[in-house]
């Protein structure tokens, strides 16, 4: 298996949003990336320019922070064909690697423009180095750019940035120096492509939660009466467990349960709810919490209980 860590440069509608195309709001003008075999050891090198479609001005954010002229893009080859010398290179067993979420998401949107197939039928897997970098030296939660992690690791800077081979490059640099296994375990998935069966449905278990990414459903009505959704079944043991504090939600986006398994203690469900074309889907981690933790929901229901019965009342 190969990792291949990715940049990408993308420029935008250079005037008024009633100019921007719907459908490819970031048009993608340079692809970088990096290849790494199984031992994080850089085996590739990919760079190519794309040939602008849609925006040929310069946003100017995109002139601000990329080297890069509308001149210099001419010169390059269109999407579709930059894409295929891409996905060639990469190569069928790898796993995408990005600084942050956004870069594979654009890169799947661009795809999807040009009636491209799609990198996967389901959720992806990937690296989001940006999020490893913070559960390894930070607090798990804190998103930091790029230069600031190369300069908290002591990572030599040897080419510029904010081109798109020299952040993946020193993507792979922040990537190879991350050695705390509980750490590199940690991956995410991409929902470009949500489930449509329950067959593509996603379940992980880590060491110290468990995520499940469920398919698509009409309404989140449905969606919250689906017991694959709303079941309390502790990751350890494999077994339901019973609930100690029912389904919950401060905002009807975000749902949380407590449940209680007698081998394992305490366990925190959470559903997040996401929007879809043509209906919703779900998040649910399932985690093992303290009774400190476990007062602090019940606080939060009878917070929530109490501004009901006022607003009920008023």
């Amino acid at each position: 298996m190969n990792y291949i860590i990715f940049d990408l440069e993308w420029n935008q509608c250079p005037s008024s949003s009633a100019e921007r195309e719907e459908k490819l709001p970031f048009e993608i003008v340079e692809i970088g990336a990096v290849k790494l075999n199984d031992n994080r050891d850089m085996v590739g090198e990919f760079s190519e320019l794309i040939k602008p479609q849609i925006y040929h001005e310069m946003h100017f954010i995109t002139s601000r922070l990329v080297h890069l002229q509308m001149e210099e893009l001419k010169k390059g080859k269109p999407f579709p064909e930059v894409m295929k010398k891409f996905l060639d290179w990469c190569g069928d067993d790898c796993v995408f690697c990005t600084w942050g979420a956004l870069d594979l998401l654009e890169l799947q949107r661009n795809m999807a423009f040009y009636n491209m197939p799609p990198l996967s039928d389901r959720p992806l897997k990937f690296y989001d180095i940006q999020k490893l970098f913070s559960l390894a030296y930070e607090d798990g939660k804190s998103r930091r750019a790029l230069e600031y992690a190369i300069d908290m690791m002591n990572i030599k800077k040897d080419i510029p940035f904010h081109r798109a081979f020299s952040d993946a490059y020193y993507t792979a640099k922040v990537f190879d120096n991350i050695e705390d296994p509980d750490v590199l375990e940690k991956y995410s998935f991409d929902t470009f492509k949500i489930p449509e069966t329950k067959e593509q449905e996603v379940y992980i278990i880590f060491n110290s939660y468990d995520k499940y990414i469920s398919r698509r459903f009409d309404s989140k009505t449905a969606l919250l009466a689906s017991k694959d959704v709303n079941c309390t079944r502790c990751y350890r043991c494999k077994r339901n467990i019973k609930k100690k504090l029912g389904w919950f939600s401060p905002n009807g986006k975000h749902y949380y349960a407590v449940s209680s398994c007698f081998r394992h203690g305490l366990m925190k469900s959470k559903i997040r709810i996401r929007k879809t074309d043509g209906g919703v889907y779900a998040v649910k981690t399932d985690r093992y919490i303290t009774k400190e933790e476990y007062k602090k929901l019940l606080d939060k229901k009878a917070q929530i209980d109490e501004a009901k019965k006022a607003k009920k009342d008023s």
